[in-house]
């Protein structure tokens, strides 16, 4: 066995209705004044105002940052930190999506550090430390609860990410009831995307490793056992809540044996189309899993009977296959596009998102087979 190392939360909470004792955690960790990161949507949705209520009954101090977007850019970075600046909070919580966490997780390591935004993109570039962080997700997906990494908009179509440990919160809590009001596709496609880390970290060509692999197959077992439930009846409460273990298993996995060509292909989809990141991995899935197919089918084939919830027979080839088709099967059930044509992606764009593709090298350098632009293009062509 190789030499490997593995970094996680070091305390995860998982309980219906663990939101509403967020004062008690914050209290556990020294916070008097909060600064409570989320998006407009969920305080619309009125899902914000009981939880800072409970906070500011409990005796803390809240001020409510709601401006995050989607695909958030490093304005809603610096004014998440402006007000909480202003307002001299002393630690941090993000409820919403893994846009909101990742906000938190910049914004807790700005707050008490002399470095700018930029100088912490890469791979631990952060010096210091952070405010005291708690992360708690509204969607079963992105992992980002119990991540180390970021992903800000640099610009029109370019992300960049800050990686550190410094990033990892200090508690993560998953409340099933945050999540019973997701739409079906917003489900099906964070579903997806937490599937993807899953086989992701499980053939990571670099780090992978035995406590990554181990809550990569945990992670799917839960993942193909209840996302058909969560998409088409989302009040199921006992779906919701392995959808959310599952993605955070998911989320611990790919933290410590990186994703690759799946997400290297997804990111120029997201930069240029704006679809949703989940779904612009669920577009490139199938393609990038054939491709990978001479490197890693006794991989793929040990994940197939997990996925597919059934018996698989035949050679590792035979099951990785059947696991591919079991994929196609999955995104067609739950109801979203299967083709990047469907998805409102022109033929004309594959030279450029090929191009853009290849400089996802961090992300490459994962994958179990070398991927080359030719290689690129070839498989936004057969996701078309």
């Amino acid at each position: 066995m190789s030499t490997f190392s593995f970094n996680t939360v070091a305390r995860i909470v998982h309980g219906d209705g663990e939101a509403q004792n967020l004062a008690a955690h914050c209290t556990a960790q020294n916070i008097g004044s909060v600064l409570l990161v989320t998006d407009p949507g969920l305080v619309q949705l009125g899902m914000i105002a009981p939880i800072q209520k409970a906070m500011e009954l409990a005796g803390l101090k809240v001020s409510l940052y709601s401006g995050v977007r989607e695909d958030p850019p490093e304005d809603v970075v610096l004014d998440a930190v402006a007000l909480g600046k202003r307002d001299q909070v002393d630690g941090l919580v993000a409820v919403g999506g893994g846009s909101s966490m990742d906000v938190a997780k910049v914004a807790a390591a700005l707050m008490v550090s002399q470095q700018s935004l930029a100088e912490m993109y890469g791979v631990d570039q952060v010096s210091g430390g952070r405010m005291p962080l708690i992360l708690v997700p509204t969607t079963a997906g992105t992992g980002s609860e119990v991540t180390p990494v970021s992903v800000i908009t640099t610009g029109k179509t370019t992300k960049a990410g800050v990686s550190s440990s410094v990033l990892l919160p200090d508690v993560a809590i998953l409340d099933a009831s945050l999540t019973l009001g997701l739409p079906p596709a917003a489900t099906a496609m964070t579903g997806v995307d937490a599937m993807v880390h899953a086989i992701e970290a499980y053939t990571s060509k670099i780090k992978k490793n035995p406590m990554s692999d181990s809550l990569a197959r945990s992670a799917l077992g839960e993942l193909a056992g209840h996302i058909r439930t969560a998409v088409h009846a989302g009040q199921q409460r006992e779906a919701r809540a392995s959808m959310l273990l599952g993605a955070m298993q998911a989320g611990q996995a790919f933290a410590n044996a990186p994703v690759a060509a799946v997400h290297a292909l997804a990111y120029p989809l997201g930069g240029h189309y704006k679809i949703p990141h989940g779904l612009s991995n669920s577009l490139v899935l199938p393609s990038v899993l054939r491709f990978n197919l001479p490197e890693a089918a006794s991989l793929y084939a040990e994940l197939a009977e997990i996925v597919l919830q059934a018996p698989i027979t035949g050679s590792d080839e035979a099951k990785a296959v059947a696991l591919i088709q079991g994929i196609e099967s999955l995104i067609d059930e739950l109801g979203l596009p299967a083709t990047l044509k469907a998805a409102g992606v022109s033929e004309e764009s594959l030279e450029m998102l090929a191009e853009d593709a290849m400089k996802q090298q961090r992300l490459l350098v994962n994958n179990p087979r070398d991927v080359l632009r030719e290689d690129a293009l070839a498989i936004y062509h057969a996701a078309f």
